[in-house]
């Protein structure tokens, strides 16, 4: 079957104002110890979680074990859920609805790169251009996941991204490192964001998430990653797309003439692309899948049904099942929807520091590296894909909501519903369709 000349989306028909609004103020944040800078710090774990984690999001997000709120209608949780840690959040409130271990620090991999595009993506407009040279691939990690950049081909900063998100390229996480002024500042920039989030568990070593010594972060911090990653449209449609054409290398043709050919890329996440044992999550609209040695597997994903939109988050099933990481998640998410509405929380996400209750009448921008206007995305081709119908390039704009909840989610420049919220958003709406 030929490969589709557009970039293929799951559309995120989630709005950020939804997403992230956020009812209560946060509890003050309890740091964690700071990760050991011994070897075992990133060396896979032993089966049992520290006595004492971080409090950060609630006291009892800090103890082993499972933590639920059980009662009269709650659905019990599934019992083959083999995770070292997970969680599942509600994405729109901040409620966590039930977490196991949920602040232990374990060995991130690439689900760490969702903190590297939350941090870097305000950094450059898109259609940014840059000529890779060697310096840029430098320290690559052996054996690391690659999406074929060339040295001395020009790629945009969109072409990158995708490469991050959906190959989960350590090479395109390098150049764009090269291009923040190198790996070590890129860390620093990745740490102190992560600090800014209260992200306290996390410790960022190598920004693409290959297994460093000291190199750590939680299923409660990589959720707060994708929660705060979702606000920029950009990180929502990268992280949604499932597949695209991406840069190859330039050769001569037939004639002589140089001509650069392309080939298809398809995400890794299997909720989002399928696989022969996994199905697309009904629902699912991203976020970002990771495996190393240390880590094991690792996801984060987020998705929407019946108009509830749910962040789950599990790290290291030890069960050995092919694509048991998101098999694991698809239960935790089952059990989400149904819970949600009678379960009582067991934490929350904490919003950023810092951060305000916005406004009546203010218009914030969920652009990251462009206009700021909050009407236009920077992903993309300018296109605004709606529910169920074809963009104006001739993607595909796949309705989740539509399909699920009856409802259209659709960006409007103006006429923006304004929701008390604590955290800076996007002039984002949700619109459901009227009889």
């Amino acid at each position: 079957m030929p490969a589709p000349k557009q970039t293929t989306r799951r559309s995120l028909l989630v709005t950020s104002a939804v997403l992230s609004s956020l009812a209560l103020a946060a509890p003050a944040a309890v740091a964690a110890p700071k990760p050991s800078d011994s070897p075992s710090a990133s060396a896979s774990p032993s089966a049992t979680p520290p006595a004492s984690m971080s409090s950060v999001g609630g006291a009892r997000l800090g103890r082993p074990g499972t933590q639920v709120n059980l009662a009269s209608g709650v659905p019990v949780l599934p019992k083959d859920v083999s995770a070292r840690s997970w969680i599942v959040a509600d994405a729109e409130t901040g409620d966590v609805l039930a977490a196991h271990n949920a602040h232990w620090r374990l060995a991130p991999a690439s689900t760490l790169k969702m903190l590297f595009a939350d941090t870097l993506l305000p950094k450059f407009p898109s259609d940014t251009k840059h000529k890779v040279v060697p310096a840029d691939l430098a320290g690559i990690g052996a054996g690391s996941s690659m999406v074929g950049i060339k040295e001395e081909e020009t790629y945009s900063v969109h072409d990158l991204w995708l490469g991050v998100f959906l190959r989960s390229g350590n090479d395109a996480v390098h150049v764009l490192s090269a291009m923040n002024g190198g790996v070590e500042n890129t860390v620093k920039a990745m740490n102190e964001h992560a600090e800014e989030l209260q992200a306290l568990d996390t410790h960022v070593v190598s920004p693409d998430g290959y297994d460093a010594e000291g190199q750590v972060s939680s299923a409660y911090d990589l959720t707060l990653f994708a929660r705060s990653g979702m606000q920029k449209k950009d990180f929502r449609e990268y992280a949604s797309t499932v597949s695209a054409k991406f840069p190859g290398q330039t050769k001569k043709g037939k004639k002589g003439k140089k001509v650069r050919e392309s080939f298809e890329i398809q995400n890794t996440n299997r909720l989002l692309a399928g696989d022969s044992d996994v199905p697309v999550y009904e629902g699912i609209a991203g976020v970002k899948n990771g495996n190393t040695t240390n880590a094991g597997a690792t996801f984060t994903g987020v998705a929407e049904r019946g108009g509830k939109v749910l962040l789950v988050t599990v790290m290291n099933p030890e069960k050995p099942e092919h694509n048991e990481v998101y098999k694991e998640t698809a239960r935790l998410f089952d059990w989400g929807f149904k819970a949600a509405g009678k379960v009582q929380p067991v934490g929350e996400l904490v919003p950023p520091r810092g951060t305000a209750q916005a406004k009546p009448g203010a218009n914030p921008s969920g652009e990251a590296g462009g206009s700021g206007d909050g009407g236009s995305g920077t992903a993309g081709t300018g296109s605004k894909p709606v529910a169920s119908a074809p963009a104006a390039d001739g993607s595909s704009g796949i309705g989740i909501a539509l399909g699920i909840t009856g409802g259209v989610l659709v960006l409007l420049a103006g006429g923006a519903f304004l929701v008390n919220r604590r955290w800076p958003l996007p002039d984002l709406v949700r619109r459901r369709t009227r009889p």
